[in-house]
């Protein structure tokens, strides 16, 4: 072979080898849409993430890496809120009926929420806070390359103060989910987000505890789950949202909450463990809720004062007290009693509440788990199978509230989150306006109408109905926004 052969050669194998990369890209991306969990989303695009086997921490801490990598795909969230104003005067209507008008004492206004959230697909699917986004009527991403997208909200689970988002774009860099269990006590970490409106900031510390609950989060069934990470890498409001990392640039752990006096870091912050939020997730994509799998039991710490609390003696120095076993229960069909004191779940040791509450809570209803437990101070195994909150195996689907339209106002029938957190038997929450008497009348997007005149309104049909109804005339429009402030505006149709 001679030399013009041998160079013809290596042109002709770079340039098949090109176009099968391209075509393996192309498949990859069209293939991407299909999949139900983020596993399969990131293991389906060619990007070259630092690993065990590609990367190799030097001796010393090398953060340069962990940080180069993951900045691109850490975002800004802003939310717009109603909130209300204070202004002078007392209004009739308010005093009659406990309703606010635009000229009354507190007028509803937009204002502005801010945290930061974290790219985890190269299709545009963001992980923040619940808390970010609660109750918002619009929600802005702003890329590191200042691109500004619409968020749409896929779910919240306001349980673990997760949430899911979504943007419109594509080949997008996205940080992969770690092993938060293979996380350990000391390992170094990073917390990169937006305090204060300082974009893609980074900040390191240490892991310095797991599996901690500060009874932060509340809901209305009890059924919150704590089980953070708790670091000392300096996180602060507008930090929220935003992923803890470790050196191979992988998301262990949503950053959460501070310990704070003053509202700034004061040396310890919260995350939640990628354990939850990758499973969350995961959930909020296929069903657009989370499925909760539940033991049925009512639980508590065994310490040096739980048998004087309950008046018998405890014969374990340290595990998880079964308090009560609901009736119909996994727990119950398992053959666990009151005095059970559970010490594991699936082989993982489970010695506090949150612990135990964090294995459960990567479960999905009608799934397996196996339980180690006390019962007299003999060590003993079940198999349970968990159950949704009405008690059975099914999975939960969201539904998609009902959405209708009349002169450029969009109605959404009341969700049922909204329904619950308000006391409201139904409604019509408005989505858009783009009508000039709606707007003149000084009323805002999120608005939830109860009451237009004399008719009750549940869904966005009754809207309709009431609007045709009142043709031509002057009518009262009464509601609630979603921060509780309950208003009505005046509307000559």
């Amino acid at each position: 072979m001679n030399r013009k052969q041998f160079f013809l050669g290596i042109v002709l194998a770079s340039l098949i080898g090109g176009f099968v990369a391209v075509l393996g890209v192309g498949f990859l991306q069209t293939n991407q849409d299909s999949t139900t969990n983020f596993t399969e989303k990131q293991n389906a695009s060619l990007v070259n993430w630092l690993s065990d086997d590609k990367f190799v921490i030097p001796e010393g801490i090398n953060f340069v890496a962990s940080a180069a990598q993951v900045t691109p795909a850490v975002v800004h969230v802003r939310s717009t809120v109603t909130t209300s104003r204070s202004q002078q005067g007392v209004d009739p209507m308010e005093e009659l009926f406990g309703f606010r008008s635009p000229r009354g004492e507190a007028t509803p206004r937009e204002g502005k929420s801010t945290g930061s959230g974290a790219i985890i697909s190269e299709d545009g699917y963001i992980v923040t806070n619940n808390h970010v986004i609660e109750n918002a009527s619009k929600v802005e991403i702003t890329l590191e390359d200042n691109r500004r997208f619409t968020a749409r909200v896929i779910g919240l689970d306001p349980t673990t103060d997760l949430a899911l988002l979504k943007i419109d774009a594509n080949n997008l860099p996205f940080i992969p989910f770690g092993n938060s269990d293979e996380a350990q006590i000391g390992e170094w970490v990073l917390a990169v987000g937006n305090p204060y409106e300082l974009n893609s900031t980074v900040t390191a510390g240490i892991i310095s505890a797991k599996s901690r609950n500060i009874g932060i989060l509340r809901d209305e069934s009890n059924m919150q789950v704590e089980s953070f990470i708790q670091t000392d890498a300096a996180v602060n409001p507008g930090n929220s949202g935003g992923p803890l990392v470790n050196l191979n640039g992988e998301i262990i752990g949503v950053n959460t909450a501070i310990a704070s006096r003053t509202g700034g870091f004061s040396g310890y912050s919260f995350a939640v463990p990628s354990s939850i939020a990758k499973k969350v997730m995961d959930d909020l994509l296929e069903f657009g809720t989370v499925q909760r799998g539940l033991l049925g039991v009512i639980i508590r710490d065994v310490n040096a004062d739980l048998a004087e609390s309950i008046g018998e003696e405890v014969k374990a120095d340290r595990g998880v007290f079964v308090d009560k076993v609901n009736e119909g229960s996994g727990g119950e069909e398992a053959g666990l009693q009151r005095g059970d004191i559970i010490i594991g779940i699936d082989g993982a040791d489970t010695y506090t509440t949150s612990s135990l509450q964090e294995r459960v809570a990567r479960k999905r209803p009608g799934d397996k788990i196996n339980v180690k437990f006390l019962r007299d101070g003999k060590e003993m195994t079940t198999t349970a199978t968990l159950k949704n909150v009405s008690g059975d195996t099914k999975v939960v689907v969201k539904t998609i509230p009902k959405i209708t339209e009349f002169e450029g106002v969009v109605f959404e029938d009341l969700k049922v989150e909204y329904k619950a957190r308000l006391e409201l038997e139904g409604g019509a929450t408005i989505s858009s306006i783009d009508n000039k008497s709606w707007k003149d009348a000084g009323v805002q997007e999120g608005f939830i109408i109860t009451k237009i005149g004399r008719i009750k309104i549940l869904t966005g049909e009754d809207v309709i109905k009431a609007l045709k109804n009142y043709e031509g005339e002057e009518v009262i429009i009464l509601g609630v926004y979603p921060n509780g402030q309950r208003s009505y505006y005046e509307l000559s149709l």
